[in-house]
């Protein structure tokens, strides 16, 4: 292998610290934070070790300054009495400065007066690279060998041909020299180039930066990367538009998640999949993430997880929370990613509908007692038999409608309750009933949402996008074909071979769809912004099967006014409120 093929170029080594003109700026106020506050300004312009010019001079504050001060940096009133004023000097320090990147000690102190001093002055702040020799010197230098990083301490650590003396140029001076010692300490750490520079102050490791390499290979372009570690164990997987740009940030700055870092400094390397468009990398990184469970994936690890509500099959039915949906002919509602969300619609279905909570299994002429809930009239007691078993029928089928086509129901039957709750200033309670029919409304449009796509055999979808036209095959709610009709290709052409390619699906039992619930979920995202090219059977939910949000608040604040608004759905389009877009391409 040639050399030329081991040796990182330039644009992935960043500019090299010899190359960099840095001005070394430092500030003399008054004491004060006001309006122009500055009475002196020194700034040195150095490159590769040479000084290129300096600039200095004093300010005329239109205020006193305190005598503390003055006795600390030796600038009197008298002496600044005839200098210019701020408005005159500071564009042209700005112009000294020009593209340079601006060094201080305590930057964020002499870079707050100068942005604060160009919004006062109508001067635009040029928003230069800033390096702060403070934050440096504190992630280079050890506490034994400098007791402080006061500008005094680190100019006598490093032997400084100046003395600071809180005069602006002799501490820029000062603050030149600091820096160079540090960029010599951290030489031989693998900073070489002013991107180092920058991430090395904010604490990337050298271990860290010196994998960069492995993105310089990598695609750009959408899909999906993971990261191994020594025995070929997948770590983390991810998805970017930019397979190429998201790896490089794990080994910058802009990565701050710690288990991150840790993750990328066990990591032996990096491999990728390429993806024609950006749905596909997005159902990829989910497969993978269910497949492999990398301990460094927080999300999508264990959709087996998910939580059911089920109406049971038995002669007096109940709710019951299942984590499997089977093939029963039973009832189901939901998904819920917790148990909580999941307690509190159980609560709400039992608040609009008194069917029975208890767990054991009764007889079509069950001859037990009366239980607690019903005597407060909350349940219809089937356990004594005091109730007819069609009235319970009746019941639990009102209920399976609300689960199924019509949630209003639900909501009416604690209307007049939560109503009487608000009347009576017992506000928290009325939350809690709020909170619960929150939970209700999201996980009915979450149900349908999944289920409508479950039920449709196919939908061929296109979305256009920079790279030209991303066009999906969506069979039972699963991915099963995706490609890429780029500039100049027909796109009706290219659908037609993604449908003639595409997996076969086998139809799933309902509600569930052929895909993981998260899959079927980013799928929806992405057809809600897409155009039909064709449909198979109807993309439907029913038209009172959730309201539009803005009626829950409306139903808690005001009962007697707040009325439910379903969004309209027809057959073969998608479920929204505002119009579904053509389906023409060209």
């Amino acid at each position: 292998m040639s050399s030329a093929a081991l040796q990182p170029t330039l644009t992935d080594l960043g500019t090299p610290l010899s190359e960099v003109t840095f001005c070394v700026v430092d500030l003399e106020t008054t004491g004060s934070t006001g309006e122009d506050s500055i009475t002196e300004i020194g700034a040195v312009k150095v490159r590769g070790g040479e000084v290129l010019g300096e600039f200095q001079t004093l300010v005329n504050p239109r205020t006193a300054i305190s005598p503390l001060v003055a006795v600390l940096t030796g600038i009197t009133n008298q002496m600044v009495a005839g200098a210019p004023r701020l408005e005159a000097v500071l564009g042209q320090f700005l112009t000294f400065c020009g593209d340079a990147v601006l060094v201080a000690h305590n930057a964020s102190f002499d870079v707050g007066f100068l942005k604060r001093a160009c919004v006062d002055h109508d001067q635009q702040w040029p928003n230069p690279t800033v390096v702060d020799t403070v934050a440096l010197a504190r992630t280079v230098l050890l506490r034994d060998e400098v007791p402080n990083c006061k500008l005094g301490t680190l100019a006598r650590h490093f032997g400084a041909g100046t003395t600071p003396n809180h005069r602006a140029l002799a501490d820029a001076r000062a603050t030149v020299d600091v820096l160079h010692g540090l960029i010599m300490r951290i030489g031989n750490l693998g900073v070489g180039t002013i991107e180092d520079l920058l991430e090395f102050t904010r604490k990337v490791s050298p271990q860290r930066r010196a994998k960069r390499s492995w993105a310089k290979d990598l695609p750009d372009a959408p899909g999906v990367y993971w990261f191994v570690g020594e025995d070929g164990k997948i770590l983390y997987v991810g998805k970017a538009t930019s397979i190429r740009t998201r790896v490089r940030s794990y080994f910058t700055a802009a990565e701050t998640r710690r288990r991150m870092d840790e993750m990328v400094r066990i990591a032996t390397g990096v491999q990728h999949l390429v993806c024609e468009t950006t749905l596909q990398a997005e159902v990829c990184e989910l497969r993978m993430i269910a497949t492999h469970a990398p301990p460094y994936n927080r999300r999508s690890k264990y959709p087996h997880r998910l939580q059911w509500l089920k109406i049971t099959d038995e002669p007096y039915p109940r709710l019951s929370l299942v984590r499997t949906v089977r093939d029963d002919d039973a009832t189901y509602f939901g998904p819920f990613r917790g148990r909580v969300p999941a307690e509190d619609v159980t609560a709400a279905l039992h608040d609009a509908f008194p069917i029975r909570q208890c767990t054991q299994r009764l007889a079509k002429r069950p001859t037990g007692s009366r239980c607690v809930l019903a005597e407060l009239g909350r349940c219809l007691a089937p356990c004594d038999g005091s109730v007819a078993f069609d009235t319970y029928a009746s019941t639990v089928e009102q209920l399976r409608t609300a689960l199924t086509s019509d949630i209003r129901p639900v909501l009416s039957a604690v209307r007049e309750r939560l109503s009487r709750l608000v009347s009576q200033e017992r506000f928290e309670e009325a939350e809690t009933i709020r909170r619960r029919l929150q939970q209700v409304i999201d996980t009915a449009r979450r149900f349908h949402r999944i289920a409508s796509l479950a039920a449709v055999p196919q939908i061929v979808a296109a979305r256009s996008s920079p790279r030209g036209w991303e066009i999906t095959v969506i069979r039972y709610g699963r991915l099963a074909q995706s490609a890429l009709a780029r500039p100049g290709e027909v796109p009706q052409a290219v659908a037609r071979a993604a449908v003639a390619t595409a997996e076969t699906v086998a139809a799933p039992a309902a509600p569930l769809p052929a895909a993981s619930v998260e899959e079927v979920e980013r799928i929806g995202d992405w057809l809600e912004q897409a155009r039909i090219i064709d449909i198979e059977g109807d993309w439907v939910w029913p038209l009172h099967a959730t309201i539009a949000p803005s009626a829950l608040p409306a139903l808690a604040l005001a009962p007697g006014t707040g009325q439910p608004r379903p969004i309209e759905a027809a057959s073969g389009q998608v479920h929204r409120s505002t119009p579904p877009r053509p389906t023409a391409l060209m």
